[in-house]
């Protein structure tokens, strides 16, 4: 399982940290992915990490303002959201994905993701 949590409502260039935790089969060694979805929008990608390289992966709308890191000795990913934009009002999700996958499909798409925590509403008022 996955639980998203860190959302909130914030101003046009404050910071915002979301938390990504992660239990049973889905906290051993999968990759991880950020996805929000806007009112009356598509679900898209925001970010991805993998589990042992450290590589990571970011949309070209969040690139130089959004970091992703994990703890995997807690089973953590977190999104780091700096100069947060009202654009980027959505609720936010965490996804898993095995590293097979992960590495031989696109990791922006969302269907290849296993499992899927709920989400965290971020809010950025202009």
């Amino acid at each position: 399982q996955l639980q998203a949590s860190g959302g909130g409502l914030v101003q046009t260039g404050d910071s915002l940290r979301l938390s990504c935790v992660a239990s049973g089969r889905t906290s051993s060694r999968f990759a991880v992915g950020w996805f929000r979805q806007a009112p009356g929008k598509k679900r898209e990608f925001v970010s991805a990490i993998n589990w042992r390289f450290e590589s990571t992966y970011f949309a070209d709308s969040v690139e130089g303002r959004f970091t992703i890191s994990r703890d995997n000795a807690k089973n953590m990913v977190y999104l780091q959201m700096n100069s947060l934009k009202p654009e980027d009002t959505a609720v936010y999700f965490c996804a898993a994905v095995y590293p097979s996958t992960f590495y031989s499909q696109n990791y922006y798409t969302a269907g290849i993701y296993d499992f899927w925590g709920s989400g965290t509403l971020v809010t950025v008022s202009s």
